[in-house]
Protein backbone atom coordinates (compact mmCIF):
# COMPACT_ATOMS: atom_id res chain seq x y z
CA UNK A 1 0.00 0.00 0.00
CA UNK A 2 1.34 3.12 -0.52
CA UNK A 3 1.55 6.07 2.20
CA UNK A 4 -1.06 8.42 2.31
CA UNK A 5 -0.73 11.67 -0.12
CA UNK A 6 -0.71 14.12 2.55
CA UNK A 7 2.95 13.03 3.97
CA UNK A 8 4.35 14.35 0.11
CA UNK A 9 6.44 17.08 0.53
CA UNK A 10 8.33 17.56 -3.03
CA UNK A 11 7.73 15.91 -6.38
CA UNK A 12 11.12 15.69 -8.58
CA UNK A 13 11.68 14.49 -11.66
CA UNK A 14 14.64 12.92 -13.46
CA UNK A 15 13.93 13.83 -17.13
CA UNK A 16 16.47 12.79 -19.17
CA UNK A 17 17.01 12.50 -23.00
CA UNK A 18 15.53 9.12 -23.19
CA UNK A 19 13.66 8.39 -20.33
CA UNK A 20 11.93 9.98 -17.56
CA UNK A 21 12.29 8.70 -13.36
CA UNK A 22 9.62 10.54 -11.14
CA UNK A 23 9.97 10.93 -7.35
CA UNK A 24 7.20 11.32 -4.26
CA UNK A 25 9.12 12.50 -1.79
CA UNK A 26 7.77 13.24 2.04
CA UNK A 27 9.27 14.10 5.06
CA UNK A 28 13.22 14.55 5.03
CA UNK A 29 13.52 13.79 1.38
CA UNK A 30 12.18 10.17 1.93
CA UNK A 31 11.75 8.25 -1.23
CA UNK A 32 7.57 7.53 -1.35
CA UNK A 33 7.37 6.20 -4.08
CA UNK A 34 9.21 6.12 -7.78
CA UNK A 35 8.04 5.56 -11.69
CA UNK A 36 10.03 5.17 -14.20
CA UNK A 37 8.89 6.05 -18.07
CA UNK A 38 10.15 5.79 -21.12
CA UNK A 39 9.40 9.64 -22.13
CA UNK A 40 12.44 11.52 -22.36
CA UNK A 41 12.46 14.65 -23.79
CA UNK A 42 14.04 12.65 -27.39
CA UNK A 43 10.36 10.24 -27.07
CA UNK A 44 7.48 12.22 -25.76
CA UNK A 45 4.29 10.31 -25.80
CA UNK A 46 2.29 11.40 -28.92
CA UNK A 47 -0.15 13.83 -27.30
CA UNK A 48 -1.37 16.17 -30.62
CA UNK A 49 0.04 18.68 -32.65
CA UNK A 50 -0.23 21.51 -29.63
CA UNK A 51 2.99 23.51 -28.57
CA UNK A 52 4.52 21.15 -26.33
CA UNK A 53 1.62 18.23 -25.99
CA UNK A 54 4.31 15.81 -25.42
CA UNK A 55 5.78 16.95 -22.57
CA UNK A 56 1.96 18.04 -20.51
CA UNK A 57 0.87 13.90 -21.38
CA UNK A 58 4.06 13.35 -20.06
CA UNK A 59 4.29 14.96 -16.91
CA UNK A 60 0.97 14.05 -16.68
CA UNK A 61 1.36 10.55 -16.77
CA UNK A 62 4.19 10.80 -14.40
CA UNK A 63 2.97 12.70 -11.32
CA UNK A 64 -0.92 14.18 -12.37
CA UNK A 65 -2.70 11.86 -10.21
CA UNK A 66 0.01 12.84 -6.55
CA UNK A 67 -0.39 16.88 -7.76
CA UNK A 68 -4.37 16.13 -7.21
CA UNK A 69 -3.81 14.25 -4.30
CA UNK A 70 -1.39 16.89 -2.77
CA UNK A 71 -2.39 19.87 -4.14
CA UNK A 72 0.34 22.53 -3.94
CA UNK A 73 3.21 20.29 -3.95
CA UNK A 74 6.19 21.73 -5.01
CA UNK A 75 7.50 20.15 -8.21
CA UNK A 76 11.32 20.58 -9.47
CA UNK A 77 12.77 18.83 -12.43
CA UNK A 78 16.53 17.80 -13.40
CA UNK A 79 17.94 17.18 -16.61
CA UNK A 80 17.88 17.23 -20.26
CA UNK A 81 14.09 19.03 -19.72
CA UNK A 82 16.11 22.06 -18.88
CA UNK A 83 18.27 22.10 -22.35
CA UNK A 84 17.30 23.76 -25.96
CA UNK A 85 15.55 20.97 -26.42
CA UNK A 86 13.49 20.50 -23.55
CA UNK A 87 10.15 22.19 -22.19
CA UNK A 88 11.94 25.03 -21.09
CA UNK A 89 15.55 25.95 -21.12
CA UNK A 90 17.55 26.56 -18.40
CA UNK A 91 20.49 28.78 -19.42
CA UNK A 92 24.12 26.67 -17.76
CA UNK A 93 25.58 28.58 -15.06
CA UNK A 94 29.36 28.86 -15.52
CA UNK A 95 32.41 26.72 -13.09
CA UNK A 96 33.85 27.15 -11.39
CA UNK A 97 31.28 28.08 -8.64
CA UNK A 98 29.73 27.63 -5.52
CA UNK A 99 27.51 24.24 -5.13
CA UNK A 100 25.02 26.78 -3.28
CA UNK A 101 24.07 28.92 -6.16
CA UNK A 102 22.59 25.62 -8.08
CA UNK A 103 19.24 26.03 -6.37
CA UNK A 104 19.40 30.25 -6.14
CA UNK A 105 19.75 29.80 -10.31
CA UNK A 106 16.09 27.29 -10.97
CA UNK A 107 14.46 28.08 -14.36
CA UNK A 108 10.29 28.37 -14.04
CA UNK A 109 7.21 27.24 -16.29
CA UNK A 110 3.59 26.97 -15.70
CA UNK A 111 1.78 23.93 -16.87
CA UNK A 112 -1.38 23.78 -18.76
CA UNK A 113 -2.83 23.24 -15.02
CA UNK A 114 -0.87 26.41 -13.93
CA UNK A 115 1.13 24.11 -11.57
CA UNK A 116 4.40 25.89 -11.51
CA UNK A 117 7.41 23.37 -12.25
CA UNK A 118 10.91 24.64 -11.31
CA UNK A 119 13.98 23.16 -13.87
CA UNK A 120 17.71 22.65 -12.18
CA UNK A 121 20.26 24.48 -14.62
CA UNK A 122 23.32 22.63 -16.01
CA UNK A 123 26.74 23.65 -15.89
CA UNK A 124 29.27 24.98 -18.47
CA UNK A 125 33.47 24.98 -18.58
CA UNK A 126 33.59 27.79 -20.89
CA UNK A 127 37.58 26.89 -21.95
CA UNK A 128 39.66 26.57 -24.71
CA UNK A 129 37.38 23.04 -25.21
CA UNK A 130 34.09 24.06 -23.57
CA UNK A 131 32.69 20.99 -21.53
CA UNK A 132 28.88 21.02 -19.96
CA UNK A 133 26.75 18.70 -18.11
CA UNK A 134 22.86 18.80 -17.58
CA UNK A 135 21.40 16.01 -14.70
CA UNK A 136 24.69 15.19 -13.58
CA UNK A 137 25.06 18.64 -11.27
CA UNK A 138 21.87 16.82 -9.24
CA UNK A 139 23.76 14.33 -8.47
CA UNK A 140 26.49 16.12 -7.55
CA UNK A 141 24.56 18.00 -5.26
CA UNK A 142 23.21 14.43 -3.84
CA UNK A 143 26.59 13.17 -3.08
CA UNK A 144 27.64 16.48 -1.50
CA UNK A 145 24.55 16.30 0.66
CA UNK A 146 25.64 12.69 2.01
CA UNK A 147 28.95 13.51 2.22
CA UNK A 148 28.17 16.81 4.75
CA UNK A 149 25.75 14.47 6.92
CA UNK A 150 28.90 12.11 6.92
CA UNK A 151 30.68 15.33 8.89
CA UNK A 152 33.24 14.95 5.92
CA UNK A 153 34.82 18.46 4.67
CA UNK A 154 37.18 17.99 2.37
CA UNK A 155 38.28 18.15 -2.01
CA UNK A 156 37.12 15.20 -2.96
CA UNK A 157 36.35 13.90 -6.84
CA UNK A 158 32.78 12.45 -7.86
CA UNK A 159 33.01 10.38 -10.56
CA UNK A 160 29.33 9.74 -12.66
CA UNK A 161 30.61 6.95 -15.21
CA UNK A 162 28.04 6.24 -17.84
CA UNK A 163 27.33 6.80 -21.80
CA UNK A 164 29.60 9.98 -20.93
CA UNK A 165 31.84 9.63 -17.55
CA UNK A 166 31.94 13.26 -16.05
CA UNK A 167 34.57 13.32 -12.98
CA UNK A 168 33.89 16.42 -10.92
CA UNK A 169 36.84 18.13 -9.22
CA UNK A 170 34.80 19.17 -5.63
CA UNK A 171 37.19 22.01 -3.62
CA UNK A 172 35.60 22.52 -0.16
CA UNK A 173 36.96 26.10 0.78
CA UNK A 174 36.05 27.49 4.25
CA UNK A 175 32.16 26.61 4.93
CA UNK A 176 30.97 25.49 1.24
CA UNK A 177 31.98 23.85 -1.32
CA UNK A 178 32.68 24.70 -5.20
CA UNK A 179 33.00 22.93 -8.26
CA UNK A 180 36.14 23.50 -9.66
CA UNK A 181 36.63 21.72 -12.97
CA UNK A 182 35.19 19.01 -14.73
CA UNK A 183 36.05 16.44 -17.33
CA UNK A 184 34.00 14.08 -20.04
CA UNK A 185 35.06 11.15 -21.27
CA UNK A 186 32.97 9.50 -24.44
CA UNK A 187 34.02 5.96 -23.19
CA UNK A 188 30.36 4.35 -23.22
CA UNK A 189 29.31 5.94 -26.11
CA UNK A 190 32.43 4.84 -27.78
CA UNK A 191 32.07 1.24 -26.54
CA UNK A 192 28.79 0.75 -27.53
CA UNK A 193 29.92 1.89 -31.40
CA UNK A 194 32.82 -0.22 -31.22
CA UNK A 195 31.26 -3.10 -30.42
CA UNK A 196 28.07 -2.35 -32.71
CA UNK A 197 29.09 -0.71 -35.60
CA UNK A 198 33.03 -1.73 -36.40
CA UNK A 199 34.84 -4.76 -37.32
CA UNK A 200 36.05 -4.92 -33.72
CA UNK A 201 32.35 -6.94 -32.84
CA UNK A 202 32.36 -9.52 -35.23
CA UNK A 203 34.17 -11.56 -33.19
CA UNK A 204 32.03 -10.93 -29.92
CA UNK A 205 29.80 -12.61 -28.36
CA UNK A 206 27.24 -11.77 -25.80
CA UNK A 207 27.04 -14.14 -22.90
CA UNK A 208 24.82 -14.27 -19.70
CA UNK A 209 27.74 -15.42 -17.90
CA UNK A 210 30.01 -12.14 -18.52
CA UNK A 211 30.72 -12.03 -14.65
CA UNK A 212 32.55 -15.89 -14.57
CA UNK A 213 36.46 -15.98 -14.06
CA UNK A 214 37.18 -15.81 -17.58
CA UNK A 215 35.24 -12.98 -18.48
CA UNK A 216 36.99 -11.09 -14.93
CA UNK A 217 40.23 -11.99 -16.24
CA UNK A 218 39.97 -10.03 -19.82
CA UNK A 219 38.52 -7.51 -18.50
CA UNK A 220 41.61 -6.91 -16.18
CA UNK A 221 43.87 -7.76 -19.00
CA UNK A 222 42.26 -5.03 -20.63
CA UNK A 223 42.17 -2.46 -17.80
CA UNK A 224 45.71 -2.87 -17.61
CA UNK A 225 47.03 -1.82 -21.38
CA UNK A 226 46.80 2.02 -20.49
CA UNK A 227 50.30 0.61 -18.11
CA UNK A 228 52.31 -1.26 -20.65
CA UNK A 229 54.55 0.47 -23.00
CA UNK A 230 52.23 -0.25 -26.21
CA UNK A 231 49.75 1.19 -24.30
CA UNK A 232 51.67 4.44 -24.52
CA UNK A 233 50.63 4.72 -28.20
CA UNK A 234 46.75 5.44 -27.44
CA UNK A 235 43.67 4.29 -27.12
CA UNK A 236 43.43 4.68 -30.94
CA UNK A 237 46.35 1.87 -31.58
CA UNK A 238 45.31 0.11 -28.43
CA UNK A 239 41.87 -1.15 -29.53
CA UNK A 240 42.88 -2.78 -32.26
CA UNK A 241 44.18 -5.92 -30.33
CA UNK A 242 40.85 -6.34 -29.52
CA UNK A 243 40.92 -8.33 -32.70
CA UNK A 244 44.19 -9.71 -32.93
CA UNK A 245 44.15 -11.22 -29.55
CA UNK A 246 40.46 -12.74 -31.16
CA UNK A 247 42.37 -13.78 -34.56
CA UNK A 248 45.32 -15.54 -32.02
CA UNK A 249 43.06 -17.41 -30.28
CA UNK A 250 44.28 -15.78 -26.63
CA UNK A 251 40.36 -14.01 -26.28
CA UNK A 252 37.17 -15.70 -27.43
CA UNK A 253 33.84 -13.95 -28.23
CA UNK A 254 33.18 -13.15 -25.05
CA UNK A 255 36.61 -12.10 -23.84
CA UNK A 256 37.06 -9.78 -26.63
CA UNK A 257 34.24 -7.84 -25.25
CA UNK A 258 34.94 -7.67 -21.95
CA UNK A 259 38.70 -6.76 -22.71
CA UNK A 260 37.37 -4.22 -24.84
CA UNK A 261 35.41 -2.53 -21.99
CA UNK A 262 38.33 -2.73 -19.83
CA UNK A 263 41.00 -1.12 -22.24
CA UNK A 264 38.76 1.92 -23.03
CA UNK A 265 38.11 2.00 -18.79
CA UNK A 266 41.61 1.37 -18.26
CA UNK A 267 42.48 4.63 -20.25
CA UNK A 268 40.19 6.83 -19.16
CA UNK A 269 41.45 6.62 -15.82
CA UNK A 270 45.04 6.53 -16.44
CA UNK A 271 44.47 9.92 -18.42
CA UNK A 272 42.79 11.03 -15.58
CA UNK A 273 44.99 9.72 -12.91
CA UNK A 274 47.99 11.71 -15.38
CA UNK A 275 45.79 15.13 -15.70
CA UNK A 276 45.40 14.75 -11.77
CA UNK A 277 48.62 14.41 -10.92
CA UNK A 278 49.93 17.34 -13.48
CA UNK A 279 47.46 19.79 -11.73
CA UNK A 280 48.75 18.24 -8.07
CA UNK A 281 45.07 17.31 -7.48
CA UNK A 282 45.02 13.74 -6.93
CA UNK A 283 41.90 13.56 -4.40
CA UNK A 284 41.76 11.66 -0.88
CA UNK A 285 38.51 10.45 -1.88
CA UNK A 286 36.64 9.36 -5.21
CA UNK A 287 32.40 9.03 -4.61
CA UNK A 288 31.14 7.41 -7.15
CA UNK A 289 27.20 7.32 -8.55
CA UNK A 290 25.73 4.98 -11.15
CA UNK A 291 24.79 1.73 -11.94
CA UNK A 292 26.04 -0.58 -9.35
CA UNK A 293 28.03 -3.28 -12.37
CA UNK A 294 29.57 -0.19 -13.87
CA UNK A 295 30.95 1.47 -10.67
CA UNK A 296 32.64 -1.80 -9.73
CA UNK A 297 34.22 -1.76 -12.88
CA UNK A 298 35.29 1.64 -12.23
CA UNK A 299 36.45 0.98 -8.71
CA UNK A 300 38.62 -1.69 -9.83
CA UNK A 301 39.75 0.45 -12.69
CA UNK A 302 40.68 3.66 -9.67
CA UNK A 303 42.34 0.53 -7.54
CA UNK A 304 44.40 -0.55 -10.45
CA UNK A 305 45.50 2.96 -11.26
CA UNK A 306 46.73 4.21 -7.53
CA UNK A 307 43.68 5.87 -6.73
CA UNK A 308 42.61 6.28 -2.93
CA UNK A 309 39.45 5.89 -1.08
CA UNK A 310 36.33 5.06 -3.16
CA UNK A 311 32.90 4.87 -2.10
CA UNK A 312 29.62 4.47 -4.36
CA UNK A 313 26.98 6.63 -3.46
CA UNK A 314 22.94 5.88 -3.59
CA UNK A 315 20.06 7.50 -4.47
CA UNK A 316 22.35 10.72 -5.44
CA UNK A 317 19.86 11.95 -7.67
CA UNK A 318 16.68 12.38 -5.54
CA UNK A 319 18.96 13.56 -2.79
CA UNK A 320 19.94 16.25 -4.82
CA UNK A 321 16.32 17.36 -6.16
CA UNK A 322 15.76 17.28 -2.32
CA UNK A 323 18.35 19.59 -1.44
CA UNK A 324 17.66 22.10 -4.28
CA UNK A 325 14.87 22.37 -3.63
CA UNK A 326 15.43 23.10 -0.20
CA UNK A 327 17.72 25.75 -0.83
CA UNK A 328 15.60 27.35 -3.72
CA UNK A 329 13.07 27.54 -0.57
CA UNK A 330 10.27 25.42 -2.44
CA UNK A 331 10.12 23.19 1.13
CA UNK A 332 8.84 24.75 4.70
CA UNK A 333 10.86 23.66 7.22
Amino acid sequence: MNPAPHQTRLIALDWGTSSLRAYRLGAEGQRLELRALPWGVMQLPDAGSAENAGFEAAFEQACGDWLQAAPGTPVIAAGMVGSRQGWCEAPYLEVPLAVSQIGGSLASLHNRHGQLIHIVPGLMENSQLPNVMRGEETQVVGVLSLHAQQGKAADILIGLPGTHSKWVQIRHAETQNEVRHFDTFMTGEVYAALCGHTILGRGMVASDNDTGDDAQRSFERGLQVAQTAAGQAGVLSTIFSTRTLGLTGELDGTGQREYLSGLLIGHEIAALHGMLQTQQRLPAQVMLVGEAGLCERYAQALRTYGFGKIEVVQQATERGLWQLALSAGLLHT
